[in-house]
């Protein structure tokens, strides 16, 4: 069929053993520019988990006069904040980095968001926006980033979240002269 000639994509068996391969991605410096972009954002997706299970407690927690507004609009943000998860999380993958194993990881990816600390509809509501403007700060640093080493991609997506994080933080300041 090759007539006596072995094409270069037919190897001769050996009878060396074959070496490991291994699935996981080389490490690379932190120093370098596209692991700096990939541990931030790791750190927003680990802010984009927390105020995904912070409004989502606070859907099922508030009460008060303003309960049904409060209870469809927070709704919406922790399955805003599941979705900001998921397309941070496959920037970073993008890049060919790991995410952290678990929520254990993930969650001490980012530390710099308040904890509800009182069942206070208002009280729950405050730490909720100031996490929020928080996110939208952290998501203009990362853009900065990602401009600087031509990542338009998360650059782009970065001003997004911008956008709704500032959003959404008005919107629940409105809530809260209202009551």
């Amino acid at each position: 069929m090759f007539s006596g000639m072995t094409p270069d994509i037919i190897q001769e068996p050996s009878n060396r053993e074959p070496e490991p391969v291994s699935n996981e991605p080389q490490p690379q410096s932190k120093r370098e520019p596209v692991a700096r972009l990939a541990n931030e954002l790791i750190s927003l997706t680990s802010q984009a988990a927390h105020l995904m299970i912070q409004s989502h407690l606070i859907h099922l927690n508030f009460e008060g006069p303003e309960f049904l507004a409060v209870h469809k609009f927070t709704k919406k943000q922790y399955e805003k904040h599941q979705e900001e998860l998921d397309a941070l999380g496959e920037l970073v993958r993008s890049l060919d980095f790991l995410l952290p194993m678990c929520e254990n990881g993930l969650m001490k990816a980012n530390k710099k968001l308040e904890h509800v600390k009182a069942y206070e509809g208002p009280a729950m509501l405050i730490t909720y926006y100031k996490n929020l403007e928080a996110y939208g700060m952290d998501a203009k640093r990362v853009g900065e980033v990602a401009k600087k080493i031509k990542a338009p991609d998360v650059e782009n997506y970065c001003a997004e979240l911008v956008g709704e994080s500032f959003k959404s933080a008005w919107m629940v300041k409105a809530m809260l002269r209202g009551s």
